[in-house]
């Protein structure tokens, strides 16, 4: 039995994810920050309708004091549940977004943009790697606004494409394992992210669909089928890379 462990997995990318994971069989210890109900709700979906087992745990990126904790959950999970000591997969998705001009950017924004985006993963990565099975496979959730200059992101835009950058060192740091490390670069998608803008502001969705070759914006079961295959075995040599999922976008 396969486990992977996946951040930000309530909503969105995420619990498309976990979704799309537990119907191929692979269990899964998804992750939430603010909302438990719906994180509880996923797991409970994944062992009612695939027959896997998946638990949810609260994890705030943002706050690394509090990751030896959640290690020591995850590892108590994997004991109690699945009777082992490691885990095969991580998904690095959780993270924040929303515009804010330069000019107006204020250093708390962009600490909650720096710590939930990238420096909260690299760390929480750090010691999950610790108890990964030799062998296994980790996904990080970048963006194409990293190759894109949309006004207002240049802190969410810069961030991702150190993620991005960041996903090369490690592939190469943890070859000797075996261990694959790719990225998966989202465009525009109908998900939660700025705070479930394109639900707030339907008239947004439009313009970016007119800029895909296919004429539409993604969906997050888009980007899930594509991180669950680039996890697989299919994709085993494959390393190091970050795979645009954009429809096409601005193509």
């Amino acid at each position: 039995m396969k486990i992977a462990i996946i951040t930000g997995g309530s909503n969105g990318i995420g619990k498309a994810t976990a979704l799309e994971l537990g119907k191929r069989g692979i269990s899964v210890i998804l992750t939430y920050n603010s909302y438990k109900d719906r994180a509880e709700a996923v797991a409970k979906e994944i062992e009612n309708n695939q027959g896997v087992r998946a638990v949810a745990l609260k994890l705030d990126l943002t706050q690394l004091s509090t990751f030896e904790a959640f290690v020591v959950e995850v590892k108590q999970s994997l004991k109690d549940i699945w009777n082992r000591t490691t885990f095969d997969y991580l998904v690095n998705n959780g993270g924040v977004g929303g515009p804010m001009m330069f000019n107006e950017m204020s250093e708390e924004y962009f600490d909650k943009i720096l710590n939930t985006n990238f420096k909260g993963p690299i760390f929480l990565t750090q010691q999950l790697v610790e108890f990964m099975d030799d062998g296994g496979a980790i996904i990080n959730t970048t963006s194409s606004s990293k190759n894109q200059s949309f006004p207002g992101y240049s802190a969410y835009g810069s961030l991702k494409a150190a993620f991005s950058t960041w996903t090369r060192y490690i592939a190469k740091e943890l070859a000797p394992r075996q261990i694959r490390v790719n990225a998966i670069s989202p465009g525009p998608t109908h998900s939660n992210f700025g705070d479930g803008v394109f639900d707030k502001h339907p008239e947004f969705i439009q313009p970016l669909a007119e800029q895909s070759v296919f004429g539409r914006i993604g969906q997050p079961e888009d980007m899930a089928k594509v991180i669950v295959n680039v996890l697989s075995n299919d994709f085993g040599w494959v390393t190091a890379q970050d795979i645009e999922v954009s429809g096409g976008h601005l193509l």
